[in-house]
């Protein structure tokens, strides 16, 4: 019989002993890091969360027992990965210019462009193979490219959906580099050509490009950005987390999907993200938005959480935080 409290010796995301059969929950990895522009590991990030989850104890003070509603996390795809290894080739060429694309590597771009959009329909697929058999679906990446497929996914099944994304970055780009699919511009894809979204709300964000400001204040409120600072000025002044996640919360719709970059963290907390930024969320800030999403009575109908990168000589901290997060996020979903 399995002992929740005994340590962790299966194979399974926390030592947990469910087939995805069996599970509530199913989680699906992507190592994909193709275009990765400052520093590349995040493929690497959902084996790494996988083995570092296995020393998170399961009770949980905020939501009980997720384990007992079964959680369980697929094996890699060999296919992504080898589709990973050849995008990621053919784009260091062009990220080490700068996306200056001239002579043969058009065809490098065109090939990353269309291994990409490869992806994209594997995940979308994966999604709602799991969500035909009544599953919470989580996407484990990878860079924060790879969610798009399963938010097209949810936005299909739940009309005038809502993204609560945490990040430092607001990833509004338009084809970054080059790379339409690019981990800076998931958002801009998501807002540009999933037209059934009807709001993104953003937490977390401190670093963006001016077109990126002009296509948030264009957007006539489909898209909401908190930006770091304001927030911490506010807080600093006197202004309490609790209520500004109530507002933060307040501008989402009745069905949400939870996109977690975790570089929205502070940097402390995920060292060896690809692009780690000063600034940024606590744990707990991050969990108790979470936890005032789920008290609305607002819907978490799937998440994702991007650009975890294992540390140097196994070091396991990035993962530690990921899994426990990952925790909290199935908790709160299924409460």
């Amino acid at each position: 019989m399995f002992d929740p409290d005994a340590p962790a010796t299966g194979d399974g995301i926390y030592g947990l002993p469910h087939s995805p059969q069996e599970a509530r929950v199913v989680l699906i990895p992507v190592p994909w890091d193709a275009t990765t522009s400052y520093r590349a590991g995040a493929a690497r990030g959902p084996s790494a969360i996988r083995k570092a989850s296995a020393q998170v104890d399961l009770f949980d003070l905020e939501t009980g027992c997720p384990y007992e509603a079964g959680i369980a996390l697929l094996e890699e795809s060999p296919e992504v990965m080898a589709w990973n290894s050849e995008a990621r080739a053919a784009a260091e060429p062009i990220i080490a210019t700068g996306g200056r694309v001239e002579g043969k590597l058009a065809h490098c771009l065109d090939r990353v462009n269309q291994l990409g959009a490869q992806l994209n329909q594997w995940v979308r697929s994966e999604t709602e193979r799991w969500l035909d058999q009544g599953k919470l679906v989580g996407i484990i990446g990878g860079d924060h490219s790879v969610p798009y497929g399963a938010i097209q996914a949810l936005a299909e099944r739940h009309p005038g959906l809502g993204i609560l994304h945490f990040d430092a970055h607001a990833d509004l780009r338009e084809a970054y580099e080059g790379f339409i699919w690019s981990h800076a511009s998931i958002m801009y894809n998501v807002i540009s050509r999933i037209p059934s979204l009807s709001r993104l709300v953003q937490v977390g964000i401190r670093d963006l490009g001016r077109a990126e400001m002009d296509l948030i204040q264009s957007s006539n409120g489909r898209i909401v950005t908190h930006f770091d600072a304001p927030l911490k000025a506010r807080q600093f002044e006197g202004e309490s987390w609790a209520l500004q996640c109530r507002q933060i919360v307040a501008d989402l719709p009745r069905d949400v999907y939870i996109s977690f970059d975790i570089d929205g963290l502070d940097p402390t907390l995920c060292p060896h993200t690809g692009t780690p930024v000063p600034g940024g969320l606590t744990f707990s800030q991050a969990t108790f938005l979470i936890s005032a999403l789920a008290k609305s009575g607002r819907k978490i109908v799937g998440f994702d959480l991007n650009e975890v990168a294992p540390g140097p000589e196994g070091d396991e901290w990035d993962a530690n935080v990921a899994a426990r997060l990952i925790y909290k996020m199935v908790g709160f979903a299924i409460r």
